[in-house]
């Protein structure tokens, strides 16, 4: 879809508006742009909240809390940790100790680096694996190193599968499935990035747990994001938007596509899609004057 395209209304008024982070809120150097803190700001004044949903650690949320101004929970892993915008946490989802110890052996059998998350703390067997040293540098904290994950298992709330084999990720991802199935979600946020989180912890359920918690019906929630792991937060949105650089495979899963995040994406499609109505009243009002 053309994101210049005429503004569409939407069919029910939004309330709330839930946004992934990586290639959608932040441009490719991890920075939010003027307009898009500027779009956030009239989002509020029209009375729409923002709230904030990441594969990331919520310590690697942090920097966003002020320049967006965020009152809402921030759905950290996934959703596999709620946390207020002070860091402290609402609630987490662990993985079982077992599941978690054949997450990683599974990981570890096709080459991949592994990543376990707990809490908020990140931990990794090398600093200089694989998106280490990129990683810290998006989320604005180092990552622990420690010699193995044997103590962690019981308390993992994320593991992530690491490498530059985008191959090798994707078999891992198949063959996590069919290892452990139903008992974890695990979904690629980047093509070198292997999720693997609780099964309740995925972006469709922080759009039912955030419409439970800010009190609106998930009809008056819209959703953005650029990833595979976004599609299941558009299904149960009543309005979905992806980004120009999301793959067609996730475009086809929503309702509009805006620009890439390189061409203020983000803040194009508030504008267009949820803003619009609003748009057109000020409109009417300013020739009225």
């Amino acid at each position: 879809m053309d994101p210049d395209a005429t503004c569409d209304s939407v069919p029910e008024r939004i309330r709330l508006l839930i946004s992934d982070v990586d290639g959608t809120l932040v441009t490719p150097q991890k920075a939010l742009t003027a307009r898009t803190c500027e779009a956030v700001n009239r989002l509020r004044d029209a009375g729409v909240a923002l709230a904030i949903t990441s594969s990331r650690p919520p310590r690697g949320l942090r920097m966003l809390v002020e320049p967006l101004r965020l009152t809402t929970p921030i759905a950290a892993y996934n959703g596999g940790l709620y946390a207020w915008p002070d860091m402290s946490v609402i609630d987490q989802i662990r993985l079982p100790a077992d599941v978690a110890r054949a997450v990683i052996r599974v990981i570890q059998s096709h080459g991949l680096s592994v990543w376990v998350y707990c809490g908020c703390d990140w931990f990794v067997l090398d600093r200089r694996g694989p998106h280490v040293g990129r990683e810290e540098r998006a989320v604005q904290f180092p990552a622990t190193v420690v010699r193995d994950f044997d103590h962690m298992p019981g308390d993992a709330v994320k593991i992530v599968g690491v490498s530059d084999d985008l191959e090798a990720v994707a078999r891992c991802e198949a063959d996590a499935r069919e290892e452990v199935g139903n008992q974890v979600s695990a979904s690629r946020s980047q093509p070198y990035y292997l999720d693997v989180t609780h099964p309740r912890a995925n972006k469709g359920n922080v759009v039912q747990r955030l419409a439970e918690m800010l009190g609106v019906t998930t009809g008056e929630i819209a959703t953005i994001g650029d990833s595979a792991n976004d599609v299941l937060m558009f299904a149960r949105s009543g309005l979905s938007i992806a980004m120009g650089n999301a793959s067609p495979q996730v475009q086809r899963a929503a309702r509009r596509v805006t620009a890439s995040n390189e061409q203020e994406g983000f803040a194009r499609a508030v504008e267009c899609y949820i803003l619009s109505e609003h748009n057109s009243l000020v409109a009417m009002m300013a020739g009225a004057g």
